[in-house]
C-alpha cells in the first residue's frame, strides 16, 4: 500500500490524537506522565513535531 503525502498529512495527526486519547483513559497520571520516555502520550506528543522537522527539512 502506498501512502502519499497528503494522506501522511492527514494521518500523522489523526494517530497522534489517538494515542492521546487512549493514554488519557489508559494512564492513571496522564497530564504529568506525558514527561516520561516511557509513556505512549511523550510519543504521541513527538510525532507531529518529528514529522513537521523532518517535512520542513526534506522539501
Amino acid at each position: 500500500m502506498f501512502l502519499s503525502l497528503p494522506m501522511l498529512t492527514m494521518l500523522i495527526p489523526l494517530i497522534s490524537l489517538a494515542g492521546l486519547f487512549y493514554s488519557a483513559l489508559v494512564e492513571e497520571d496522564f497530564p504529568q506522565g506525558c514527561t516520561s520516555t516511557a509513556s505512549l502520550c511523550f510519543y504521541s506528543l513527538l510525532l507531529p513535531i518529528t514529522w513537521y522537522v523532518f517535512f520542513h527539512l526534506w522539501i
